[in-house]
């Protein structure tokens, strides 16, 4: 199986996929950290963290799969939602929590 086999693999069979230095549970960088702790501020529980650090492949790879080139990424229901920032907008216009029900 491919590298972007696996990624779309991950990502179309979990809910909420979060591509992140780290775990949710110890983020390894503030902005993995930051968009744990907007998850959970939405009331997300069931994070499926994914740590780029174990696999370099990975850790590219899910560069190239949403043509975004940093980490964390936020995949939902399948859909790249975007990284730190982007989701730290969304979640303070409201438009994240609609997006997580």
């Amino acid at each position: 199986m491919s590298v972007q086999d696996t990624i779309k693999q991950q990502v179309t069979g979990n809910k909420i996929v979060l591509y992140m230095k780290g775990s949710p549970d110890f983020p390894q960088c503030g902005f993995s950290a930051r968009a744990v702790q907007v998850l959970r501020a939405c009331g997300v529980d069931d994070i499926h963290g994914i740590d780029v650090l174990e696999d370099p492949d990975i850790r590219q790879g899910i560069k190239d799969y949403a043509n975004w080139p940093t980490i964390p990424q936020l995949y939902v229901n399948g859909e790249f939602v975007g990284g730190a920032d982007i989701i730290t907008e969304m979640y303070q216009s409201g438009e994240l929590q609609k997006l997580l029900k």
